[in-house]
């Protein structure tokens, strides 16, 4: 009966989202929209051992941006260059240009930057905290003095997880649902209110009834936020996404909006990707 009953709720979950998905106005090419970050030639190093070679992407405002392409091929370092992340790995370097609403970030301070571009990882890493904590850290540490509880609601609102934590605020982090602790994370980000908002693979360890309200969340954040995420989940990136980049070896293969990349690529590279010939 159990499992009946997940299914059931799984298959009502979904068919929401996908009734919503469907009523997105049509994504228009980064050419026709506001661009939020522009990045031109970048190179990225681990050492000696080059990661990412010439890319050249333009990633548009407000809307999602997918990043999909076989493990290993450069997603998620380039998905850190955008706030510079990396940067806390001993022996990297980045050579090229990264603009942020025209701003070359490799010469803005990288606190200020941190907080214009959030950024949410793969696997829940909530703070040893409550989980009001969680929340308000980050206004606590950039010096707030509004009303926290205020903020911290409206954090938990948009990461559509107060109502399920609105009675439980001071109880530990580290009792959520892993579902849960991600959208805490998203959360903890929303608070400081990010121009940009980076997600490393943020449903890969999660259920479909899960994925579902972090992609239903995603879509609702777009209209304040411009979303970038990395994803092995093709599906995903088919159903979340305005625009899509294939990356390979590295490189970025081909750019384009997300129904036009999975249903004409222009790389045969692309579509053996997306048609499972490899990765």
């Amino acid at each position: 009966m159990a499992s009946a009953s997940q299914g059931n709720s799984a298959t009502a979950a979904e068919t929401a989202r996908q009734t919503r998905m469907s009523e997105r106005t049509p994504a228009t090419t980064p050419t026709e929209v506001s661009v939020r970050f522009e990045i031109s030639n970048l190179d990225f190093y681990y050492g000696a051992k080059q990661a990412v070679f010439g890319l050249n992407l333009k990633i548009p405002k407000n809307k999602i941006t997918s990043l999909i392409g076989p493990s290993g091929c450069g997603k998620s370092t380039f998905l850190r260059t955008l706030n510079r992340m990396n940067e806390t790995i001993r022996n990297t370097r980045v050579r090229g240009q990264i603009l942020l609403d025209g701003q070359d970030i490799l010469e803005m301070d990288v606190v200020a930057l941190r907080r214009r571009v959030g950024m949410v990882f793969q696997r829940p890493n909530p703070f040893p905290k409550s989980i009001y904590d969680n929340v308000a850290y980050g206004l606590r540490i950039n010096g707030y003095r509004g009303r926290l509880p205020d903020l911290v609601e409206h954090s938990l609102k948009r990461a559509a997880l107060w109502d399920e934590v609105k009675n439980s605020l001071h109880k530990s982090a580290f009792a959520l649902s892993g579902g849960q602790q991600q959208r805490l994370c998203i959360a903890r980000a929303l608070a400081v209110d990010p121009e940009v908002l980076l997600l490393d693979e943020p449903c890969s360890a999660l259920d479909p009834v899960t994925t579902a309200k972090i992609e239903e969340l995603m879509f609702h954040l777009k209209d304040s936020c411009t979303l970038a995420i990395v994803t092995h989940n093709m599906q995903q990136a088919a159903r979340a996404s305005d625009f899509t980049a294939f990356m390979l070896d590295g490189k970025l293969i081909e750019h384009n909006e997300t129904s036009k990349l999975f249903t004409t690529p222009q790389d045969p590279r692309t579509e053996a990707y997306i048609t499972g010939r490899f990765g």
